[in-house]
Order: structure tokens, then sequence, then C-alpha cells
């Protein structure tokens, strides 16, 4: 190999190395499962309201793959890139499911706390098994309290324009 050969050869490695060794080999770090994000959302109805955002606020911060958001917004961010925006539209049964009229129930007005037996009012009811259902009141008379137990996003399909801020 000529001396004018082996220079540049030598040259290209070490520019190589120190590219490598600054983190700048041009392979941008891409979210995987287990890595905690932080993203900017704005979720919508299928009408085009939002139902929440962070834009303008603080990102969301959550580790992917842990069942902190719902799967489809999980999957969309694996593979992401710092900077990299995505759309996923999650239909109602993979997100928060149908509305059931079963979870509509009364409860009786005098078993029920007074300063709580008021129409829009979010409550936590005690379950049987030790969990917790909420709740939101949705009517009042003079006997019964009625409570709708449905996720208040129940039978919605939700978009999510997701932007990756940071993969921490």
């Amino acid at each position: 190999m000529n001396s004018k050969k082996w220079a540049w050869t030598s040259l290209l490695i070490i520019v190589i190395g120190l590219l490598a060794i600054a983190g700048c080999t041009g392979a941008e770090k891409r979210a995987v499962d287990g890595d905690t994000v932080s993203v900017n959302f704005t979720g919508t109805l299928s009408d085009g309201s939002i139902f929440e955002t962070t834009t303008g606020g603080q990102p969301y911060t959550f580790t992917i793959g842990t069942s902190q958001v719902l799967p489809d917004f999980d999957k969309t961010v694996l593979g992401m890139a710092v900077g990299e925006e995505r759309t996923v539209m999650i239909p109602f049964d993979e997100a928060y499911g149908p509305y059931r009229e079963d979870f509509i129930i009364p409860v009786e007005r005098e078993s029920f706390p007074e300063d709580l037996a008021v129409v829009g009012t979010a409550v936590m009811i005690p379950l049987e098994d030790g969990q917790v259902a909420r709740g939101t009141v949705i009517g009042v008379d003079e006997t019964t309290v009625i409570l709708d137990l449905n996720h208040h996003l129940a039978g919605e399909d939700l978009t999510f324009t997701i932007s990756l801020v940071q993969i921490l």
C-alpha cells in the first residue's frame, strides 16, 4: 500500500473511532422496551376535540412495557427517535372499552356521604374484593344517588399525536 493511501486509511479509521466514542456514528438511539421516556402528546376524540395534552406543559414520563399507558400508545413509542412524531388511532375496544349501561348503579342516598351527593362529583367506591372503583355522580334525587362507573373515555375512539422528547 502506498504511503498516501495508508495515510488516508489511517485518518479514516481515527475519524470513525472518534465519532464512535462521541456517539456520533449517525445511528440515532431509538426507544426500546424498558426505556424510560418523556413524550409530549395530544389526545383527541373522533370529533377532533382535545381530551388531554401535555403540549405547552410538562412532558409525560413513563417506562415502555410497564403498563403505564395504553398498549397501543406504548407500541407507537417503540422505535421512535428523539424529535420524531407519530400519530396513532386507538379504537375504543383497545382503549377503555365500550360504554356499559350495567356500570350505571343506584345507591341509597342515606348510605352516601351528603357532601358527595352532587352531580359531576368524582368518587371512589370500595369494592368487596378490596379494590376501588372510580365513578362519577350522574344523578341525585330524594332517595337515590346514581353513579356511572364507566371510565370517562369508555366508548370513545382515541387519537394520539406523540412526540418523543427524551430517552432517559
